[in-house]
């Protein structure tokens, strides 16, 4: 630092320096200068300076009161959205209350057309069951009636000679006869 100086101290002696008048002394020059600029600072941009705040302050303001418009609006739309919401939930509630109701009514109607079906399949089944019963009796009962005929007939021409077999067509002629004078 003592060379700064006294590179500064030294220009003082050079012969044009003093011929301008140009103060070499630097602290005492630009305390001076600085003062001087401050105070012509502080003279002429008042009102500059002045003019720019109350400017910045009204654009402030300004942006304010737009902000508070503009936090109005939201409100009142935050507001709309809010009984929109409110609306269509409602809604939808009631489309899930009515979507269970109908999810209900479908069931039981599904189980009561099930059973129903159900209750005609085994009516269906019983009956199938029935018939098919009936018509094995009956073919039993044609295989043994065909049967016994044959083993009738068999019997009846291995034991029935001539004479026992006019006999036989007399007495069924007979029988024939008086049954058809009983009807008459």
């Amino acid at each position: 630092m003592k060379n700064v100086t006294d590179s500064f101290v030294f220009l003082g002696h050079w012969p044009s320096a003093e011929s301008f008048g140009v103060n070499t002394d630097i602290l005492a020059t630009n305390l001076i200068n600085l003062s001087v600029v401050v105070g012509v600072l502080i003279f002429f941009g008042k009102g500059v300076l002045s003019d720019l705040l109350d400017n910045r302050k009204q654009r402030i303001l300004n942006t304010i009161q737009n902000s508070e418009e503009l936090r109005g609006r939201a409100i009142e739309q935050l507001e709309k959205a809010r009984a929109r919401l409110r609306k269509v939930e409602m809604e939808a509630e009631q489309f899930r209350v009515n979507g269970y109701s109908e999810i209900e009514r479908e069931k039981m109607n599904l189980i009561n057309s099930t059973s129903k079906t159900l209750e005609q399949l085994e009516n269906y089944k019983n009956e199938t069951i029935h018939f098919e019963q009936q018509r094995a009796i009956n073919q039993v009962r044609q295989r043994v009636f065909q049967q016994a005929l044959q083993g009738a007939l068999g019997t009846l021409n291995s034991c029935l000679n001539n004479e026992l077999h006019l006999r036989t067509i007399n007495a069924n002629i007979g029988m024939f006869g008086a049954m058809n004078e009983i009807t008459d």
